[in-house]
């Protein structure tokens, strides 16, 4: 099977074992997404999600926040963790916000990059959950998910996976695709002792079809 055929029959499977599958940041709005993911770097979206109705009470809009003093804002994020390096970049993605963007957050790809604290993959769930446009956000779970399968060449590194995935991932699945891999990273295709034998790729993913299940 070619990779272009694996990743739509790997799109068709999970869709129907994750029809509900979406991010579970909250944010009602794209400056409060650009918050939330960096949060949520080495933190659970859950800990964010308890963590930014506090920030929000204080400082409701991305001009607030960007004349707000970054040792202001870390005691309010302390338990994401990371608190004064997410708190700077926080401050300073609002001030270009607000400078730059008349505080509306761009909706292309080299825009966003250009937001301090802003990465691909931070860019990419932007464009994808708030823009509805093409995504590939490649976090741990995507990256891992698609070299298991055999939909990458098993690389480590987000930009090369992510750049494979463009190329056979059509662009209207690509933001959903990414959410369900990592459902399905996180409840059968564990880093460690991926539940193999109940997993509905098991016949076409290349590591199932390795351990003839």
């Amino acid at each position: 099977m070619r990779k272009k055929e694996l990743a739509l029959e790997v799109i068709n499977r999970l869709w129907d074992e994750y029809p509900d599958s979406v991010c579970t940041l909250d944010a009602d709005s794209a400056w409060k997404m650009l918050i939330s993911v960096r949060l949520a770097a080495q933190c659970t979206d859950k800990r964010v999600n308890e963590t930014v109705p506090y920030l929000y009470k204080m400082y409701d809009t991305p001009k607030k926040i960007a004349n707000a003093e970054p040792e202001d804002i870390e005691e309010i994020i302390r338990p994401c963790g990371l608190h004064r390096s997410k708190a700077r970049d926080i401050v300073s993605c609002m001030k270009v916000l607000c400078d730059e963007y008349d505080g509306r957050v761009p909706d292309n790809m080299e825009g966003l990059l250009k937001l301090p604290g802003v990465g691909r993959k931070s860019a990419n769930l932007i464009m994808g959950d708030i823009f509805g446009k093409e995504s590939y956000v490649c976090d741990t779970h995507c990256i891992r998910l698609s070299g298991r399968i055999g939909i990458t060449d098993g690389t480590k590194d987000p930009y090369n996976c992510e750049m494979q995935l463009r190329k056979i991932v059509p662009p209207e699945y690509s933001g959903g695709l990414c959410h369900r891999l990592v459902d399905h990273g996180r409840v059968v295709c564990k880093a460690q002792k991926p539940l193999c034998e109940e997993c509905v790729l098991k016949d076409i993913c290349k590591q199932g079809r390795k351990l003839k299940l």
